[in-house]
């Protein structure tokens, strides 16, 4: 593996990229929309001088969207594109070995990936300046979200050259981003929701007379405000479905959302609750892991007691009490990313076998 090689490869890869006009006007529309965006945000969380968190976090999060909704068309189509326009077979014959190859594509699409979280930069530090935004908060976000543009970038790479067709690699870059993306909250819910249990209900009412008034305790017909004096019924039980998503909760450790806001250090307000988009994602994955109670009682001679009268976690107790995921979820991007790049490789390499029917060699 020769340093110099990756990086010529890396850098001719670049050079295609940054010719064209299109790769400006692209990234002047993302710069756009994050103007618009910590607009907005700064409006949401108060204003300067109280928003930092907030701000950041959003700004963080919308420029992880955006790079997986670019990431997929600049580096689906870099090997078979080259490949239909007759430039792979002559790098194919230098001293450049099919690792080289990849690796130089992968390298490029990372550093074209991260060429955007580059224009949300001057975002970031407005919304630090802003205030409260600690330093390991910035350092994880940031860090999470560098390791996400390489993953997509080595996810088209390697469908790139897994895929004879550049349209058809494209379009499963998207597919498998969507299903990373979008899939898992599908896949939680929907199988959480088939995975149900039976919740059982047991409900007491006041007792009404014929004339629809309250039956009184001292066999009066007004009783007036006094809810002790009513007369309450029989115990009534009933059932119902429960979904447990608690059994399910692991599937979204592979968004990258997810991944992002569990692996970010919460912080929190003075009431006790998450601050910002991070720990608001934090704490509804972390909730899903706590399984809910069977069992419900409503009495309306004891008004708001239930049968299940243990106190309410606040948020700091539920992220502390919960298991961390985003290693997980993580560990499961970069093997998928891994064996997509073997795979890649193993078509990609020459001399080769066999090739798909109508593959263009030079």
């Amino acid at each position: 593996m020769s340093a110099a090689r990756l990086w010529t490869i890396a850098r001719l890869e670049l050079l295609q990229r940054v010719r064209t006009v299109s790769w400006y006007v692209l990234l002047g529309v993302f710069a756009l929309i994050l103007i618009a965006v910590t607009g907005l945000a700064f409006l949401a969380y108060g204003g300067w001088g109280q928003s930092g968190r907030g701000v950041f976090s959003v700004v963080v999060c919308v420029t992880l969207l955006l790079v997986l909704l670019v990431s997929p068309t600049l580096s689906g189509n870099s090997i078979n594109g080259d490949r239909d326009a007759a430039t792979l077979a002559p790098v194919q014959v230098t001293l450049a070995t099919t690792g080289e190859i990849l690796l130089g594509k992968f390298l490029a699409g990372w550093i074209t990936g991260l060429a955007f979280a580059a224009v949300a930069a001057p975002f970031l530090v407005i919304a630090t300046f802003a205030g409260g935004v600690r330093p390991l908060t910035v350092l994880v976000s940031l860090a999470v979200l560098v390791v996400e543009t390489g993953v997509i970038a080595a996810i088209g790479v390697a469908l790139s050259g897994v895929i004879a067709r550049p349209l058809f690699s494209v379009a499963t870059t998207y597919l498998v981003v969507a299903a990373l993306a979008v899939g898992t909250p599908l896949a939680y819910g929907l199988v959480g929701s088939a995975i149900a249990s039976e919740g059982t209900s047991v409900t007491r009412s006041y007792e009404f007379g014929a004339d629809g008034a309250h039956v009184c305790r001292d066999g009066s017909r007004r009783c007036g405000d006094d809810t002790g004096q009513f007369v309450c019924g029989e115990w009534q039980t009933g059932t119902y479905r429960v979904p447990r998503f608690d059994y399910v909760w692991w599937v979204l450790s592979a968004n990258p959302f997810v991944i992002l806001g569990d692996a970010t250090p919460t912080t929190y307000n003075e009431h006790g609750y998450p601050d910002d988009l991070f720990g608001s994602l934090k704490l509804s994955v972390r909730s899903a892991q706590i399984p809910p109670a069977l069992e419900q009682r409503w009495d309306d001679c004891r008004p708001g007691v239930y049968l299940d009268d243990r106190p309410r976690p606040m948020p700091r107790e539920i992220i502390d009490g919960t298991v961390p995921s985003w290693f997980v979820g993580l560990a499961v991007q970069v093997g998928l990313a891994a064996l997509l790049l073997w795979w890649a490789w193993a078509r990609t390499r020459t001399p080769a076998r066999t090739l798909p029917p109508g593959t263009r060699i030079a």
